[in-house]
């Protein structure tokens, strides 16, 4: 065939079409009228394909032994022994040069009146384990699926899965300062375990910090008749310090408690003389005009 000018026409319209449809072709994860693809909406929603989630009514409903205590209610941590109860330590394990370095100058800045890595105090989450013994209470809500913590200290929230659900693959997990916890009935005990934690400024105790190695395995059991709520703590991080640190603390039932909205606010802290800026904004007061 000759190409000549009634061939070109030809072409070009039939190519029109193909070119509108090219323009018109929604960008990934967009449908043609502008909304989101069910891949996008799954990747936004945090959809685990074949894993229900724990509040899923299918998953609930499943049958499962009848758990030996419910934890449900409101706690707070129990410092009638000593307001230093909060710590987790002493006793300690023996450090690596990391944590031996934190408690030297922990040490150094309280003998100067002086606050020693103040991540909370800058809005940093306390992250586990010391979100738990936070001056604040603690509401509890316990399912067949999951224990769910919302804390009153910032409003922090801890999820422990106990639907039967494995770890996260590490490869596509989201490290957190509260981790990845799931929880086990042993007997007349929950046992967790908990990884896959963010390192960034979080610290136990007087800054001591911790690797991305750190993990935890906790055993929750109650006493005095559902009243108290006792955890024991083991605590590893082969980068950091060498064993297993080990602690035990109490939680007290506070049935006539509830949760505020709590928010940290950076400029309200800065007015603290327990913060860093808080600190240094007594200093500079005290300084002579």
């Amino acid at each position: 065939m000759r190409f000549n000018a009634v061939n070109a026409v030809a072409l070009i319209c039939l190519a029109l079409p193909m070119v509108a449809a090219a323009a018109e072709a929604p960008p990934p994860g967009r449908t043609p009228g502008g909304g989101l693809a069910q891949d996008r909406l799954d990747e936004l929603a945090h959809r685990h394909a074949g894993q229900l989630g724990a509040l899923a009514p299918q998953n609930i409903a499943k049958a499962r032994p009848k758990a030996p205590f419910d934890v449900t209610g409101t706690w707070f941590i129990d410092l009638r022994r000593s307001f230093a109860d909060f710590r987790f330590g002493p006793p300690y394990p023996e450090f690596y040069e990391a944590g031996k370095t934190a408690m030297l100058e922990a040490e150094e800045a309280r003998k100067k009146g002086l606050p020693y890595r103040d991540s909370i105090g800058q809005c940093y989450p306390a992250g586990m384990p010391m979100i738990m013994t936070r001056v604040w209470p603690i509401s509890m809500i316990q399912l067949p699926t999951a224990v769910f913590m919302l804390f009153g200290f910032t409003n922090s929230m801890r999820f422990i899965y106990t639907d039967g659900r494995d770890f996260t693959d590490p490869d596509t997990v989201v490290y957190t300062y509260n981790g990845e916890s799931i929880g086990k009935w042993e007997g007349n005990a929950l046992v967790v375990k908990t990884k896959y934690f963010e390192t960034n400024q979080h610290y136990i105790d007087s800054g001591i910090p911790i690797s991305d190695q750190f993990e935890m395995t906790e055993r929750f059991t109650v006493q005095d008749e559902g009243k108290t709520l006792q955890i024991d703590y083991t605590m590893t991080d082969p980068k950091m310090w060498k064993g297993e640190w080990k602690s035990t603390k109490r939680w007290l039932r506070m049935d006539e408690s509830d949760i505020p909205e709590v928010e940290c606010l950076p400029n309200l802290n800065q007015n603290l003389p327990s913060t860093v800026e808080g600190q240094k904004a007594v200093d500079d007061r005290a300084k002579p005009n």
